[in-house]
């Protein structure tokens, strides 16, 4: 994993003098997870320079870190998934979702017991899990609603996604929400089963690329820049997986062949896909999924303002070329 860190940067508000000299300059951050791998690519392959945006990629693990970052003008753009984007808001980040990034295509999962068939066989046993937010918790609050159940079924045991996977791989729970590669390896140990991954409810969890309103109000070009870089990047994918396979393994530090092994586990929006999330007349999936995760949150108590989705997605900068 790539290390968390944090570089605060000034002069990234252009002036008007700046914005005629060239690009408009931004810094985005996001984790080293794979669905964000195609903005790496945009980057280093100068499809943001084409459309007219300088973006530098900061890397941060920690979603708490990315928040504070944001918050601090360190950083314009975060890529997270829906629910975290309405945690930021409901912290009083002023942020708007311009584009869908990517969906979890098996890459997250319940990893538990092969004797454990159901969410319901798991009732009273030791499930570990990060209870506090991310997608996963978002996904498995989510199923439990659907089941009319709740944490109160489990005894909980409160860990990072990955440390999660590791526990259940080292037989020290019952259950665990996590992800690749846990999943592929609990499926290797002799008592463990993927219960469920999270292709049995595609377009829930889904990461999404937000930026500070103030930001592109003063920049109204950077958010078209992106979205068009981000289209150029899966375009390549397509048309040059080899050297695409190449840049991302050398930005996340992972191998080629992990890397292409991963790329199984998500898919992307293309702009096709996301015109086709976002709707028409705010009614695409994209506000359901946002309205639902603002909703779980607030009953939860895990965030105190009411988030209207509406408020928080925009969809005007899917057109860009």
């Amino acid at each position: 994993m790539v290390s968390t860190l944090l570089i605060a940067v000034t002069g990234c508000g252009s002036t008007k003098s700046a914005e005629k000299s060239g690009p408009d300059k931004v810094i985005i951050g996001q984790s080293s997870w794979i669905g964000f791998a195609p903005l790496y690519i945009a980057e280093e392959k100068g499809f943001f320079q084409k459309h007219g945006a300088d973006v530098k990629i900061q890397a941060i693990e920690s979603k708490t870190d990315s928040k504070t970052a944001l918050a601090a003008d360190r950083i314009q753009g975060v890529s997270t998934d829906i629910s975290t984007q309405v945690m930021n808001a409901a912290a009083g980040i002023d942020l708007v979702q311009i584009l869908a990034l990517d969906t979890s295509a098996g890459g997250d999962g319940i990893v538990a017991k092969k004797n454990f068939k159901t969410l319901e066989d798991l009732k009273g046993k030791k499930v570990a899990l990060d209870t506090t937010g991310g997608a996963d918790y978002f996904w498995f609050q989510y199923l439990l609603q659907k089941k009319g159940m709740s944490l109160k079924d489990f005894d909980v045991q409160n860990m990072s996604a990955g440390d999660a996977g590791a526990a259940f791989v080292a037989g020290k729970v019952d259950a665990a929400i996590t992800w690749q590669p846990w999943l592929s390896k609990a499926e290797k140990t002799p008592f463990g089963h993927t219960l469920m991954d999270s292709t049995a409810s595609p377009g829930v969890i889904v990461d999404t690329f937000a930026m500070k309103k103030s930001y592109l109000k003063d920049h109204p070009k950077v958010g078209k820049a992106i979205v068009a870089g981000w289209y150029d990047a899966i375009n390549y994918m397509k048309s040059n997986p080899d050297d695409a396979i190449a840049i991302i393994a050398k930005r996340i530090g992972e191998k080629p062949e992990n890397v292409k092994a991963e790329l199984h586990d998500v898919q992307f929006y293309d702009k096709a896909g996301n015109m086709k999330y976002f709707g028409s007349n705010n009614n695409g999936e994209f506000y359901e999924v946002t309205g639902i995760a603002a909703k779980l949150w607030k009953d939860l108590n895990l965030i105190d303002k009411n988030i209207t989705a509406a408020n928080i997605i925009d969809s005007q900068y899917l057109n860009a070329q």
